[in-house]
Order: C-alpha cells, then sequence, then structure tokens
C-alpha cells in the first residue's frame, strides 16, 4: 500500500486522538523505525508525536475511555498528524527535529540538525547535584562540547549561583545554545563561547568541568542507524577509538580546574578503549539509577598525578 493510500485512508476513516495514535504506531512498526531521540519505543514516540501536531501538552494522560484521547479530530487535524507521521516514516527524521523540541532535566530546549538531541545521562548527576563529589556548590563551571546548550543550562537551574561557560566549535552550534539561553532567561550567567577545546580559555578555572564531547569510534559510526546520520558527524565522530578528544582534555583540564576541582566526562561505548589508552588513570565510573552508562570522573589531584609519572618515565 502506497503512503498516499494510508494518508487518505487516515484523513477519511480515523476520528480520535486514539485512532491517531494507533495509526502511527502501525505506520513506525511498519517502517522499523528507530528509536532513542527522547522516546524507545513506537507508542511513546507516537504519542509525543500526534499530541505536538495538536497542540496539546505532552504529559496528557493516556486515557482509553471518557479522557481527551477519545475527542474527535477535525479533517485538518487529522491531515496535520498524518502527515507529521508520514515526514518520521519518509525521512527517518528523530523526532525532535521534527517538533524542535526535546526535554532534558524536565527543561524544554529548541533543538534542530545543528546539534545534538540531549539523551545525556548527565541528567541524573545534575539532578542529584554531584553528590559525594563536590563538597560545595561550584561558582565556576565550564560545558564543553555544549552543543545546544542544554547541559550548560541545566547545571544554571540546579546551582542558581554559579556561572557556566557554554563551549563549542561549532558556531551553529552555539547559535542554538545562545536560543535557549535567552529562552531560558540565563544570559546573566550562562555565555556561549566558540573554542577549539581550551583554546580560548586561557586564564580561566573552574570548580567542575563537565563534558559530553564526540566519542563514537569509527567502528560503530559506521553502524549507526539512519536516524543518526541526520545529526552533525562533528559531533558525533572521534577517530578510530573515541578517544581523540578526550585525551586532549584530560592533558591540559589541570590547567583550568581550580585545587579540589572535578571532571566529568562521558565517553559512551569508548568506555572500553579507555583502560587502554588510560592504563593507570584512578577515574570513577558511575552508575545510573535511570538507566544509561560511560561516564567517569576524575579530580584535579588525580590528573596532575597520573601525568606526572607519565612525564617521569
Amino acid at each position: 500500500m502506497t503512503d498516499k493510500i494510508y494518508l487518505d485512508e487516515a484523513i477519511n476513516d480515523l476520528h480520535s486522538i486514539l485512532d491517531m495514535v494507533r495509526w502511527s504506531v502501525s505506520r513506525f512498526n511498519d517502517a522499523q523505525l528507530y528509536y532513542g531521540h527522547g522516546t524507545d519505543n513506537a507508542w511513546d514516540e507516537a504519542v509525543s508525536l500526534v499530541l505536538h501536531g495538536l497542540h496539546l501538552p505532552q504529559n496528557l494522560p493516556a486515557q482509553t475511555g471518557d479522557g481527551l484521547f477519545s475527542a474527535r479530530l477535525t479533517k485538518g487535524e487529522r491531515e496535520m498528524v498524518a502527515e507529521l507521521v508520514l515526514k518520521r516514516v519518509q525521512t527517518r527524521l528523530p523526532l525532535p527535529y521534527i517538533t524542535n523540541e526535546a526535554w532534558f532535566c524536565g527543561l524544554p530546549f529548541y533543538v534542530d540538525e545543528r546539534v545534538l538531541i540531549p539523551r545525556s545521562p548527565f541528567a541524573e548527576l545534575i539532578e542529584t547535584g554531584f553528590e559525594s563529589f563536590l563538597a560545595s556548590p561550584p561558582a565556576a563551571i565550564l560545558d564543553m562540547c555544549t552543543g545546544g546548550g542544554c547541559i550548560a543550562i541545566a547545571l544554571a537551574h540546579q546551582f542558581p549561583e554559579a556561572q557556566i561557560d557554554a563551549v563549542d566549535i561549532s558556531p551553529d552550534a552555539l547559535e542554538v545554545a545562545d536560543m535557549n539561553i535567552q529562552e531560558h532567561q540565563l544570559a546573566d550567567r550562562v555565555y556561549p563561547i566558540e573554542s577549539d577545546l581550551f583554546s580560548s580559555l586561557q586564564g580561566q578555572r573552574y570548580d567542575l568541568i563537565v563534558s559530553n564531547p564526540p566519542y563514537v569510534d569509527a567502528e560503530d559510526m559506521a553502524d549507526l542507524p539512519e536516524e543518526f546520520q541526520h545529526e552533525p558527524e562533528l559531533a558525533l565522530a572521534a577517530g578510530d577509538d573515541g578517544l581523540d578528544l578526550v585525551e586532549q582534555m584530560l592533558r591540559q583540564a589541570t590547567q583550568y580546574l581550580n585545587d579540589g576541582g572535578w571532571m566529568f566526562v562521558e565517553v559512551g561505548n569508548s568506555e572500553v578503549h579507555m583502560q587502554h589508552r588510560f592504563a593507570g588513570l584512578a577515574v570513577q565510573w558511575l552508575d545510573f539509577a535511570q538507566g544509561g552508562h560511560g561516564i567517569f570522573a576524575v579530580s584535579k589531584e588525580t590528573l596532575v598525578q597520573f601525568f606526572n609519572s607519565q612525564e617521569g618515565r
């Protein structure tokens, strides 16, 4: 059956919000879409897309009886939803690029194809205030490779007295970050800075450095589902083992961390390569109650000791 026939049937034969959600799930399953940019299954993806198309809140209870899900739609509304569903199927665009909205730490952010869609387990660390690592709330924070600014802005909400530098090499990404900073009214505390890692930060010192840098290794880049190929490659690929940028950051971080400061870095599946490239570096791998992996913590003192011992060999 062609997409046009599916579209015409949905517009003419379906009536309620629940009808459109069910139809969307069927189309998504038939197309074997990949999920992982805010949802992890066809039902949640369909609910999110349908509610967006109808300008309804994302937390609407999915009741199947007398709730709003049984409400009938106008023909124009059915046309709008059906076209969005077919766009998701035909283009394989991740849902947040269609809606231009992603959520992180319970906060909404604008996203488009200039930036990665936020999905990091850093959210759990931020929401718990990096407990057990920080002796006091950090006053100066660096978000390295900020992308759309989601982590930096979430940190500003968590630490209301902190100043945050949101650094990225991509001017396109920083345009999106600045949009989000302005939307969250944080221009007085979150500063987008164009920099190749630490190159534009001479003389700056931070109590906390966080980074979700490009870390996808060459093998994983070749195997990424089509949805991920819409995201900027600059924000994903990082050499054969995914650690090219991480090594540069670790070697330079001691110059930018205050005494007692901590650095947290996400490396995802490249965690397996860390043990080979940085054998002997005592990083702490973190566990997450809400799922996720591949983030380590390391103190300034540990980095100083490790790289001094490397130089002494």
